[in-house]
C-alpha cells in the first residue's frame, strides 16, 4: 500500500531510465554493504523448505526470479538477492559493447500496468561483464546469464552468429549457474528470425558443442542452457522449437520474452505506438496459454514462466500451468521490492489450500537432473 500510494507516484514522475538506473545504485550499494544487506534480506526474504526444489542440479530456495533486462551487467546482484528472490537472471549480454537504441526508449503505461522498451541490448560487453563478475561476490543463489546477438554481426551470416554468441558463452561460463540463449528481443533487427528451425538448430548446437568441450572438475556437468523464446510465435513454430530444444539436448525454456502486439491495449495516444517490445499485465494470459502448451507438449521440459506476473495468483496459475519457475520485471517496477515476499508468502497459501507438500509437487514429470 506504502508502495503503491506513496512510492510509485513519485518515482513515475521521472524518466524510466533514470529511476532505473538511481535504484540499481541504491541496490548495488545495499548489496556491498553486509549490515545494510542482511537486515533488507530479513524483511524480505522467505525461508521455507516447501518452496524449495532442484532443478539442473541446482537448488532453488524459492520459484521466483528476476528475470534478465533489470539488471543487464550485474552490477546488484547481491543487492536484487536481499530482496528474496530465488535465482536471478541478467543480462543480455552480447559479444561487443552496446550502446543500445536511442533514448527515450522505455515508456510506461500505467492504465495498462505495461512497459513498453526498446533498449537493444545496451551493455558493457561480455569482456568487462567478465572481469566485473570475476572481481564480485557471487550471489547465494542461482545466476542466470542471458545471451544475445551482437548488433553489428549479420543475422543472415549463420556462421558469423554461431560465433558470436560462443564467444560470450565462453567468456562468461565461469559465472553463471546457468544460460538463457536469447534470440527473441524484438529490439535487435532480424534476431527472432534466429527461433526458425534450421537456424536454431545451428545456434544451440554451437553453443552445446562449446559447452561440452569447455574444462570442468571432475563429476561436474556441462552449464544447463535454456532458450528464451517470443510469445509472437504461431503453435507450429513452437513445435519445432520444442523438437529442436529435444534434438540438441537443451536444458529448459523461457516463456516468454516481450510482445510486439499491441491488441486489447486500454492506453490511448502515441505512447502505444512507441516501438519495442510489450511487457506486463497485458501478455500475462498469451504468454500462460503458451506456458500451458509447451508443458502438455514436452512434460519433462523445466519451463520459466514470465510475462504478467504481478501477484502470487499471477505465479500460482504460471506453476500450475506446467511452470517450474517465475520470473518478474513489470511487476516488479509496479508492485515493489516486497513482491517476491509476496508472492513467495502468497504460494504458500495456495499449496496449504490445494494440499502441495512441495512446490516441485505440482510438475512430478518434470525432468530435474
Amino acid at each position: 500500500m506504502f508502495y503503491d500510494k506513496l512510492v510509485r507516484p513519485l518515482l513515475f514522475q521521472h524518466d524510466s531510465e533514470e529511476i532505473h538506473d538511481r535504484v540499481l545504485s541504491m541496490l548495488r550499494r545495499v548489496g556491498n554493504t553486509p549490515v545494510l544487506s542482511a537486515l533488507v534480506r530479513s524483511a524480505h526474504t522467505v525461508h521455507d523448505k516447501r518452496l524449495e526444489q532442484k532443478l539442473f542440479d541446482l537448488t532453488f530456495a524459492n520459484p521466483v526470479g528476476l528475470a534478465a533486462g533489470m539488471d543487464k551487467a550485474g552490477l546488484a546482484l547481491r543487492g536484487f538477492e536481499s530482496l528474496g528472490f530465488g535465482f536471478l537472471e541478467m543480462g543480455g549480454i552480447t559479444a561487443m559493447k552496446q550502446d543500445g537504441n536511442p533514448k527515450p526508449r522505455i515508456f510506461r503505461l500505467p492504465e495498462d500496468e505495461a512497459l513498453i522498451n526498446r533498449m537493444g541490448f545496451n551493455n558493457p560487453g561480455a569482456e568487462e561483464v567478465a572481469y566485473r563478475l570475476g572481481r564480485a561476490r557471487r550471489p547465494g543463489v542461482p545466476l542466470g546469464i542471458n545471451i544475445g546477438k551482437s548488433k553489428i554481426v549479420p543475422v543472415d551470416d549463420l556462421e558469423a552468429v554461431v560465433a558470436d554468441y560462443c564467444y560470450t558463452f565462453l567468456k562468461l561460463y565461469d559465472y553463471g549457474d546457468f544460460f538463457v540463449i536469447n534470440p527473441s528481443s524484438p529490439n535487435t533487427p532480424g534476431l527472432r528470425s534466429l527461433q526458425k528451425r534450421e537456424a536454431l538448430k545451428a545456434l544451440l548446437e554451437g553453443i552445446q558443442r562449446q559447452n561440452l568441450k569447455a574444462p570442468r572438475r571432475p563429476h561436474e556437468r556441462p552449464k544447463p542452457i535454456l532458450v528464451k523464446i517470443a510469445p509472437d510465435l504461431t503453435v507450429e513454430e513452437i513445435d519445432d522449437i520444442l523438437t529442436v530444444i529435444n534434438e540438441v539436448g537443451i536444458d529448459g525454456i523461457v516463456a516468454t520474452n516481450t510482445t510486439t502486439s499491441r491488441d486489447g491495449l486500454k492506453t490511448n495516444g502515441e505512447v502505444a505506438k512507441e516501438v519495442g517490445g510489450l511487457s506486463g499485465k497485458p501478455l500475462r494470459r498469451q504468454s500462460l496459454e503458451i506456458v500451458k502448451h509447451i508443458h502438455k507438449q514436452f512434460p519433462s521440459l523445466p519451463i520459466i514462466g514470465v510475462g504478467g506476473i504481478f501477484s502470487a495468483e499471477d505465479a500460482w496459475d504460471k506453476i500450475a500451468a506446467g511452470a517450474s519457475l517465475v520470473q518478474v520485471y513489470t511487476g516488479f517496477i509496479y508492485e515493489g521490492p516486497g513482491l517476491p515476499r509476496r508472492i513467495n508468502k502468497g504460494l504458500l497459501k495456495f499449496m496449504e489450500c490445494d494440499g502441495v507438500k512441495s512446490i516441485g509437487d505440482l510438475n512430478i514429470s518434470v525432468n530435474r537432473s
